[in-house]
């Protein structure tokens, strides 16, 4: 990828997210053009869907649900998949044991039984979890869904060789020495030989732990503990036509440009308590240009976004100012961040990392991000505020939203002095091409570090090769990415949910790597250890502020904003909610339109 050079493109960036901050006041205040109420055009007002639902009354079985995305999944395959938009989508065609309540908010957090009968039955203190199958799930040929084809969609998990990219807390929970090979290497004659799974009858499945974990039934809700029927698993294939547990199939797929969903006739909804399939149709088109997608949007020509990252600057000031009732601002769980690989030199020194993060420009990266409003707070630790354990605001080591939310020159340069680079050094920083508000971002960090002499190119490479360009430590040494733009939200809403595959070393993996720091830390590594095994709340929450307080001392990250997000929903829908099971997004699930047409 090209560097991007054109400064003037980062002075309209932050000129428009400046309007946008302004707009966003406005609009709190129920100014603009257009009525709160929606009543002019049919929407739902502003805000209206936040934390509550939106016009469910109105929502008719029929129609075409069109999502657009300026960014194709990382995978289709329940297994690999893990953007948490993909994760949404993919209940669509996908089932799981338990799954997250449709309930907008926080309890949308919590879990509700889907493919069994219930929660878990849980013996043996805290190591055993038995589930019963619901009558009458079927595949999308009509066949019934077994116990056997839950086990063997989660021993997929274990094909790390073929399957890499997506959440391993499954393999880590119940196979911690890695004894287990996988389906692909099971010598067993049904491949099902994962001891630590039984499946004693076709509607009994019995989980045994090797030591508990407060966590498990959480790990059980992600799309990653999917069953997959052995004779349609095409292996790395398998993201091109994932065959249906759900209301919907596989129609077409052509990656990075277009997905189409049909009905599956074969799905019963007598046997599905969460899942309501409106729509006949669900497609998504995929653009190049989140601009171009924006447009799409407020043409009417689409209904959401299924990136559910906020509009991009450009858009979002045309919204505001003319659709505004269409328009949510929801608290995401992510927090955005750059973080610094010490595999690349100089990073490898804690007090070149500190020097980024004093000499960054908090309230301009804030700015090029949308504001306080569009964008979030100023991150001042990398533990999301919906996490128990987080302190918000309330813990800045750096002092990034106080005394040096502007940066702060002269302890930077103290900083290069003690790692050895009294005179700066240069850098390159990674970022996707496909999202301009990262691209601002890393302008912005750019400008605020030449100022005390580091010197940073920007190399913005293609997003949806995410997991192979920078989720590869080969490559990110190779390449020389020093500063690593990214964003994270909780798995599930605990630290191990948020923090465990960024921050533990067991999670450094070659290929599908989140650990962009490569942070080898005993007591981190320690302290989740210690979580695992803690089953009161409060504990839990204890350590879970012991471990954010070890990362940010360790100077592995700059976190830029606790994020917020200006999202779409169009005219059309009815039944829209956001929901903190899926961090501040729209629950896609059943998503409903106001005529069948």
């Amino acid at each position: 990828m090209t560097t991007q050079r054109t400064s003037g493109r980062r002075k309209q960036a932050m000129a428009a997210a400046a309007v946008v901050a302004a707009l966003l006041t406005t609009a709190a205040c129920g100014g603009g053009n257009d009525d709160n109420d929606g009543s002019k055009n049919g929407a739902a007002g502003f805000d209206a869907a936040n934390n509550k639902v939106a016009q469910a009354s109105l929502a008719k079985k029929g129609g075409t649900l069109k999502f657009g995305g300026a960014q194709d999944a990382d995978s289709w395959d329940t297994t690999r998949g893990y953007y948490g938009f993909a994760w949404n989508f993919m209940r669509y065609y996908s089932r799981q044991l338990v799954t997250n309540k449709t309930e907008p908010g926080k309890e949308g957090a919590k879990l509700t039984p889907d493919l069994a009968t219930g929660l878990a039955k849980v013996t043996d203190d805290g190591k055993t979890y038995t589930y019963t199958l619901r009558e009458g799930i079927t595949w999308e040929d009509g066949k019934p869904i077994t116990s056997k084809d839950v086990k063997y969609g989660i021993e997929r998990v274990w094909a790390q060789d073929v399957l890499s990219g997506g959440p391993t807390y499954l393999k880590d929970f119940l196979d911690p020495d890695g004894k287990y090979q996988g389906p692909y290497k099971d010598k067993s004659a049904d491949h099902l030989g994962l001891k630590a799974i039984d499946t004693p009858d076709d509607k009994t499945i019995v989980f045994h732990l090797p030591k508990a974990n407060a966590d498990f039934e959480e790990v059980l809700a992600l799309t990653s503990a999917s069953p997959v029927r052995q004779d349609m698993d095409t292996k790395s294939k398998y993201a091109l036509h994932p065959f249906s547990s759900g209301p919907y199939k596989f129609q077409s797929y052509n990656p990075g440009k277009d997905l189409t969903l049909v009905r599956n006739t074969n799905w019963k909804q007598s046997s599905d308590p969460i899942r309501k399939a409106y729509p006949d149709k669900i497609t998504v088109q995929f653009f190049s240009d989140a601009n171009q997608l924006d447009q799409r949007l407020l043409n009417g020509d689409l209904d959401l976004d299924i990136n559910q990252t906020g509009m991009s600057p450009q858009g979002r000031t045309t919204a505001l100012k003319e659709h505004k009732a269409n328009l949510d601002n929801p608290v995401s769980g992510y927090i955005r961040y750059a973080v610094f690989p010490q595999s690349v030199k100089p990073f490898d020194n804690e007090h070149c990392r500190k020097a980024v993060i004093y000499g960054a420009d908090h309230v301009s990266l804030q700015t090029a991000r949308g504001g306080p409003i569009a964008g979030g707070d100023i991150g001042t630790n990398m533990l999301p505020p919906s996490v128990p354990g987080a302190e918000g605001q309330k813990y800045d080591p750096y002092e990034l939203a106080g005394a040096n939310k502007n940066g702060n020159a002269a302890k930077a340069k103290e900083e290069l002095k003690a790692c050895g680079q009294p005179n700066g050094f240069s850098t390159t920083i990674a970022v996707r091409n496909n999202k301009p508000v990262e691209v601002a971002t890393a302008q912005s960090l750019q400008a605020s570090l030449k100022k005390i002499g580091i010197n940073a190119q920007i190399d913005q490479y293609d997003g949806s090769q995410t997991t192979g360009i920078i989720g590869s430590p080969d490559n990110v040494k190779k390449k020389g990415y020093g500063i690593i733009i990214m964003g994270w939200g909780p798995d599930f809403p605990t630290v191990q949910g948020f923090g465990l595959p960024l921050w533990d070393s067991k999670y450094i993996l070659q290929s599908g790597n989140n650990n962009y720091a490569l942070i080898k830390d005993k007591t981190i590594d320690g302290l989740f250890d210690q979580y695992v095994n803690t089953l009161d709340d409060a504990g839990k929450a204890k350590i879970a502020t012991e471990i954010n307080h070890k990362v940010m001392e360790g100077g592995y990250y700059l976190p830029f904003v606790f994020e917020k997000f200006i999202n779409w929903r169009s005219n059309r829908l009815a039944n829209v909610y956001t929901t903190d099971a899926y961090s501040g997004q729209y629950d896609f699930v059943n998503l409903g339109l106001k005529s069948a047409k």
